[in-house]
C-alpha cells in the first residue's frame, strides 16, 4: 500500500474532512498543485476551484472559494474561506457564490478607477468562479 498522509479541511462553519490520503489536488492561486507524502513544506493561497483528496477509502471532492493550504511533514491542512462537498453544491448555492463574486467585481471597478490591479484580481475571481461551475456541471447563466 502506498504511503499516506493526514489531510484536514476546515472552513469557518465546520470541519469538513480529516482522513488519511495518498494525494491532495489543490487549486492554488499561482497554479494547481498535487501534494503527496514527503512533499516539500509549502504554504499557498487558494483560488476558487475543486479540491480533490484521494486515499485508501476513495476520492473526496470539495468546492473551495479561497483560503490557504499548508503542506508539511505531517500532511496537508486546508483552511478554506468557504468549502462544500462537491455533491452538496446546488445550482442555488452556485448562483449565490457567483452573485457575490460579480458584486465584488462591480465594487472594485467603482472603487479602483484607473487602478487595474484590484479590478483585475476581482475579474479573475469572477472568472475562476464561472470556470468551477462549468467544471462541476452548473450553469452561470441562471
Amino acid at each position: 500500500m502506498a504511503d499516506t498522509m493526514h489531510f484536514s479541511l476546515v472552513s469557518p462553519e465546520r470541519s469538513l474532512a480529516a482522513m488519511q490520503v495518498t494525494e491532495v489536488q489543490i487549486p492554488g492561486a499561482e497554479g494547481d498543485l498535487t501534494a503527496m507524502p514527503a512533499h516539500a513544506p509549502t504554504i499557498t493561497t487558494l483560488r476558487p476551484g475543486l479540491l480533490r483528496a484521494s486515499g485508501p477509502e476513495g476520492v473526496s471532492e470539495y468546492l473551495v472559494t479561497g483560503g490557504f493550504a499548508e503542506i508539511g511533514a505531517e500532511g496537508v491542512t486546508v483552511l478554506a474561506e468557504r468549502a462544500m462537498p462537491r455533491g452538496d453544491v446546488t445550482q442555488k448555492d452556485f448562483d449565490a457564490l457567483l452573485a457575490e463574486a460579480a458584486e465584488l467585481y462591480e465594487k472594485a471597478k467603482a472603487t479602483f478607477v484607473n487602478q487595474p490591479g484590484p479590478v483585475d484580481d476581482a475579474a479573475k475571481l469572477l472568472a475562476d468562479m464561472v470556470a468551477v461551475g462549468t467544471h462541476i456541471g452548473l450553469s452561470s447563466k441562471s
